[in-house]
C-alpha cells in the first residue's frame, strides 16, 4: 500500500458531512441515521455505528464473537490443527482485525474493500470450512454487537440501526460465497440461535482456542502472573451456555455483580458526555 493511500480517508467517511462526523450534539449522528435507508445506506450506516458511536463497544463485541465461534465443537479440531490461533494468537487477530476494518470503513465494493475480501477469501480457500458454520460465524457478528448494545450501549440502537447491520454483513457474506444467507433478520437470529442449541458442547479443542484468546486480551492489559485474577472479568461478561462450552469456570457471583456494575455505570456516564 502506498503512503498516499494510508493517508487518505476511508472512502465511506467521505460520504458523511462533516458536522456529523464532528457534532456538538450527543445525538445528532443518530438523527442523521434516522434519514438513510438500512439497506441501501447500510455501509455508511455501519461506518457510523463501528467508528464513531460505539467504537470500544463494536471492538469488545467483536472479540466475544471470536470467542463464541470457539463454543462448536465440531469446527475447533481444524482450527486447532492449523496452530494459527494457538501459537501466533496476536498476528491471526491483528490480520483479522485489519481486514474487517478495510472492509467496514471503505465498503466491500472499494477497491480496498475489495482487496480485503480476496485475502480473506484465500485464507479461507485452504480449508474445507462447512457453510453452516460460514454462516454461524456471519451471524454471530451480526448479532453479537447488537447484543453487547442492548446490555451496554450508551444509548439503544434503533430498529433501523439494527437492520443496516444485518445488510452490512450479509453484503460481507454474499462476497465470501457464503450461501443460503437469509434475507431477513428474524430468519438469520433464529439460525444462530438453534446452531449453538445444536452444536455448542465441551471439548478440549474449544478450551484450547478460547482460553489461548482469552490469555491475549488479558495480556494487553495485565502481566502474566495476574491472568487468573484477571480471567473472571471476561468470565463475567459470557452467559452460562458459552462458558460450558469453552470450559471456562463462571465468575464468582460478586466479580459478576462488580463487573456488570461497572459496565452500568459507564453506560449512564457515557451518555452524559459531549460526542
Amino acid at each position: 500500500m502506498s503512503s498516499t493511500a494510508i493517508k487518505d480517508p476511508p472512502y465511506l467517511q467521505t460520504l458523511i458531512p462533516p458536522e456529523i462526523l464532528a457534532p456538538r450534539d450527543r445525538f445528532a449522528r443518530a438523527r442523521y441515521i434516522a434519514t438513510l435507508d438500512p439497506e441501501q445506506d447500510c455501509e455508511q450506516i455501519g461506518f457510523l455505528l463501528a467508528s464513531c458511536e460505539f467504537p470500544w463497544d463494536t471492538t469488545r463485541a467483536l472479540e466475544l464473537a471470536l470467542l463464541r465461534t470457539f463454543g462448536v465443537a465440531k469446527g475447533t479440531p481444524l482450527l486447532v490443527e492449523t496452530g494459527e490461533l494457538i501459537r501466533r494468537t496476536q498476528k491471526r487477530y491483528d490480520d483479522t482485525a485489519l481486514i474487517l476494518a478495510e472492509i467496514q470503513e471503505n465498503g466491500v465494493d472499494h477497491p480496498r474493500g475489495r482487496a480485503a475480501l480476496r485475502r480473506m477469501n484465500q485464507q479461507h480457500g485452504r480449508y474445507a470450512i462447512p457453510q453452516d458454520e460460514y454462516l454461524y460465524t456471519l451471524s454471530t457478528f451480526v448479532f453479537e454487537p447488537i447484543r453487547w448494545n442492548e446490555r451496554f450501549g450508551w444509548r439503544r440502537m434503533t430498529e433501523a440501526e439494527r437492520l443496516a447491520s444485518f445488510h452490512v454483513w450479509r453484503r460481507i457474506g454474499a462476497r465470501m460465497g457464503i450461501r443460503d444467507i437469509p434475507d431477513d433478520y428474524d430468519e438469520l437470529e433464529r439460525f444462530n440461535i438453534a446452531f449453538e442449541r445444536a452444536n455448542f458442547r465441551d471439548s478440549e479443542h474449544n478450551h484450547a482456542l478460547a482460553a489461548a484468546t482469552r490469555n491475549l486480551m488479558l495480556g494487553w492489559l495485565l502481566p502474566r502472573v495476574l491472568w487468573p485474577l484477571g480471567a473472571p472479568v471476561i468470565h463475567a461478561l459470557l452467559d452460562e451456555p458459552m462458558l460450558q462450552a469453552v470450559g471456562f469456570a463462571p465468575a464468582p457471583a460478586a466479580v459478576r455483580a462488580l463487573v456488570l456494575g461497572g459496565m452500568a455505570l459507564r453506560r449512564r456516564v457515557l451518555c452524559r458526555l459531549p460526542p
